[in-house]
């Protein structure tokens, strides 16, 4: 398997020279867009008011509302099929920079720093002309120093912590007051405020819902959140993963680690601060009379399991783990409301970004643009699968891949041959039932898998 990045990620100014000249020229009156990028960190894409008021009967958590979310997506697109490539932090956090899946990036696990002279989004609208700026949570193992690609950073080290995180501003470790999420958002507006005459594009990184157990983590205003809410388990709940003894009756019937209410309360607790700072900062955007010409897109670095199969965390592929929440608004040119069904991954933020600045998207990157999407012209080549996969490496999920299309996945474990599950997610949507490994969706998807194996060079 490839560790590193391919060698044209060292041809940027080559690339750049050619993207200038393509570049269509923009009218004298028009300027180009900003972009705001703010990643979650473990926020599964069901978690989200919007989301449980389509779920209906069906909905985990009812009563849950982020009105700042829904705002975000009343005023623009929210794509409905969002996945994440590799399910785990600095991975997904890796994609969603350079366009790339990670066995190309070289991110392949939590451990691994971004690599410096990596290609990304960040670097090409800088060497466009924009600002360049990175708020809150990086999470590339124990990086430090400024954020490769952006020109202004305010970050912590790995994880950090909730209240009074230090943070690295600009390679200086800088002591801060509060709940670290208020302040990233604090840090974000403040230099919004001084550089938002000229195009820019940023990245805000939240650390929650991250470690969400225990009101310590949490400020003030949100420990006491919805007591006495309960949330629903889903018929998953009561099946144990592939590589995991079944569960018993008794496993059933308890509520215990991840599958436990309180465990699940505070993590909602931990989206609603998520949920205040968005409405600031879509506050901040429309003071500063920038909102109309900002690119603003949320999403998160993977989803998250909350009992499903047993499971807490993520890296397996089921969907709990596979999905995010992806929202996009743009009021300059997207229109409001819409909701759109076609699968987007995160390797297609970079491009997108890139194709809004009127720059194409880099060689070396697997995605592509949804602007077309988000307009409502889908183009008739537009992904009808992805491949995903995982690198074992915290924890007892161990290493697969699997092609997940828009009404079928198939996950092979490697190492244990004897693994293998197939869903048909039309009609079986919790992954209730493994079809035949031998059987006729099992044939078609493993010649899918091959074939986008094969398009990206991935093996093991």
């Amino acid at each position: 398997m490839k560790s590193s990045a391919d060698p044209i990620i060292y041809h940027a100014a080559a690339w750049l020279l050619t993207a200038l000249a393509c570049a269509a020229p923009l009218h004298a009156a028009e300027r180009k867009p900003n972009f705001i990028f703010v990643i979650a960190d473990d926020h599964r894409w069901d978690a989200m008011g919007a989301v449980q008021k389509e779920h209906g009967e069906k909905a985990r958590y009812p009563w849950f509302e982020t009105p700042n979310m829904d705002r975000l997506a009343a005023g623009g697109v929210r794509f409905r099929n969002a996945f994440i490539t590799h399910s785990i932090c600095s991975p997904g956090r890796a994609g969603f920079l350079t366009g790339q899946y990670t066995h190309v990036n070289g991110v392949m696990d939590n451990g691994t720093p971004f690599p410096e002279n990596s290609v990304t989004h960040a670097t090409l609208l800088r060497d466009a002309g924009y600002q360049t700026a990175y708020f809150g949570k990086w999470h590339m193992g124990d990086q430090r120093g400024p954020r490769p690609g952006f020109q202004h950073s305010a970050s912590f080290i790995n994880q950090g912590i909730y209240q009074d995180c230090p943070f690295e501003i600009n390679g200086v470790m800088t002591p801060t007051k509060g709940w670290v999420d208020d302040v990233s958002t604090d840090l974000t507006i403040d230099w919004l405020k001084q550089n938002s005459a000229k195009p820019f594009s940023l990245v805000l990184g939240f650390k929650s819902p991250h470690n969400k157990r225990g009101g310590a983590n949490l400020p003030d205003r949100l420990r006491n959140l919805y007591e006495g809410k309960t949330t629903r388990r889903t018929p998953n709940c009561e099946i144990a993963a592939i590589y995991h003894k079944p569960l018993t009756e008794e496993d059933k019937g308890k509520e215990r680690g991840l599958s436990a209410n309180s465990v699940h309360l505070d993590y909602l607790r931990h989206i609603k601060g998520i949920d205040d700072n968005i409405g600031r900062l879509l506050d901040a955007l429309d003071e500063l009379k920038i909102a109309e010409d900002t690119v603003i897109v949320y999403s998160s670095d993977n989803g998250y399991y909350l009992g499903e199969r047993g499971l807490g965390d993520k890296r397996a592929l089921y969907e709990e783990g596979l999905r995010i929440p992806f929202i996009v608004r743009y009021p300059r040119l997207f229109p409001k409301g819409k909701l759109v069904d076609d699968m987007v991954i995160n390797q297609d933020l970079a491009p997108t970004f890139l194709d809004l600045a009127g720059l194409p998207a880099h060689p070396g990157m697997h995605g592509r643009s949804f602007k077309d999407l988000a307009l409502g012209k889908k183009p008739s080549d537009w992904r009808t699968s992805f491949l995903a996969y995982y690198k074992k490496e915290l924890g007892d999920t161990p290493n697969c891949h699997g092609i997940r299309t828009d009404d079928a996945k198939l996950i092979v474990y490697p190492l244990n041959p004897e693994w293998v599950e197939v869903y048909d997610l039309k009609n079986d949507p919790y992954e209730l039932r493994n079809l035949p490994a031998d059987g006729p969706l099992a044939t078609r998807l493993r010649a899918e898998l091959e074939k986008q194996m094969k398009a990206v060079n991935f093996h093991w």
